[in-house]
C-alpha cells in the first residue's frame, strides 16, 4: 500500500464525512500538486458526491483549515493526558519547544501532503496571507497549551513572533531526514531562545515605562473625559 493511502487509512481516519474529506485532500495532496486537484477528486476519493462536499466544507482551503484543527485537537489532548507526568519546573520555553514538537510529531504521517501543499503556497503569494492566519490560529492554542498568555499587546507579540519562528522551523523540519528530527530540534530551541530574549526586553521596557502610565493617562482623562 503507498504512503498516500495510508495517510488516508490511518488512524485519522473516521466515519465522519468531514474527517473522510479531509483525508481524501491529504491523500491526493501527497499525490499531485495542490493546483491538480479539483473539488471532485477530494468527493471521489471521499466517497462522497460534491452536494455532501458542499455541506460540510465551500473550499480546499477550508478544508486545509479542518486538517489543522485536527493536528491541533491531537496536541491539545496529548497535553491533557501527559500533564500529570510532565515535570512542573520546566521553563516556559521548553515547555512551549515540547507542545510544537508534538505538533510536528501529529504532522509527521502527512508530511509528503505538507512538502506538495508548501510548493505550491511559495509560489502563490495570495495563499500565503491565508496560511499565515491558520497558523495564527493555531499557535494561539500552542501558547496556551504551555502555559503562556496570548492575550494582550504582549501576547500579540508573543503570537506573532511565534508565527515567523513556526514558519521558519516548518522549512527547516520538511527537509530534515534525519531519523531522530535533530535538524528540526537544533532550529525550534534557536528560534524558540530568541523569541524569549525578545519577549523579555519587551517586558523590562514595560516595567521601566509603568511609573509613567498613570500620571499619562490622568492626563489624558483631564484632557479628552473631564472637559
Amino acid at each position: 500500500m503507498s504512503k498516500a493511502k495510508n495517510e488516508e487509512k490511518g488512524p485519522q481516519a473516521k466515519s465522519d464525512p468531514r474527517e473522510k474529506i479531509i483525508d481524501a485532500l491529504m491523500g491526493l495532496a501527497a499525490e499531485r500538486g495542490w493546483d491538480e486537484i479539483s473539488l471532485a477528486d477530494v468527493a471521489d476519493r471521499a466517497g462522497i458526491t460534491l452536494a455532501q462536499f458542499r455541506d460540510f466544507f465551500p473550499s480546499k482551503g477550508a478544508v486545509l483549515g479542518g486538517f489543522s484543527r485536527r493536528i491541533d485537537k491531537i496536541v491539545l489532548e496529548g497535553g491533557e493526558k501527559l500533564a500529570g507526568e510532565s515535570p512542573q519546573d520546566l521553563s516556559p520555553k521548553d515547555r512551549l519547544f515540547d507542545v510544537l514538537m508534538r505538533r510536528f510529531d501529529a504532522m509527521a504521517p502527512y508530511k509528503a501532503a505538507l512538502k506538495n501543499i508548501n510548493d505550491w503556497a511559495m509560489h502563490d503569494p495570495l495563499a500565503l496571507p491565508a496560511l499565515n492566519q491558520l497558523a495564527l490560529n493555531s499557535l494561539r492554542f500552542m501558547l496556551e497549551a504551555a502555559g503562556l498568555n496570548s492575550e494582550g499587546p504582549l501576547g500579540t507579540l508573543k503570537l506573532q513572533g511565534l508565527a515567523l519562528s513556526w514558519t521558519h522551523v516548518f522549512h527547516v523540519w520538511l527537509a530534515d531526514d534525519s531519523e531522530d528530527g535533530a535538524k528540526t530540534m537544533a532550529a525550534l530551541d534557536k528560534e524558540l531562545a530568541r523569541g524569549e530574549e525578545l519577549v523579555e526586553r519587551v517586558e523590562g521596557a514595560r516595567r521601566r515605562l509603568a511609573p509613567f502610565a498613570a500620571p499619562l493617562i490622568g492626563l489624558a482623562e483631564r484632557i479628552f473625559v473631564n472637559r
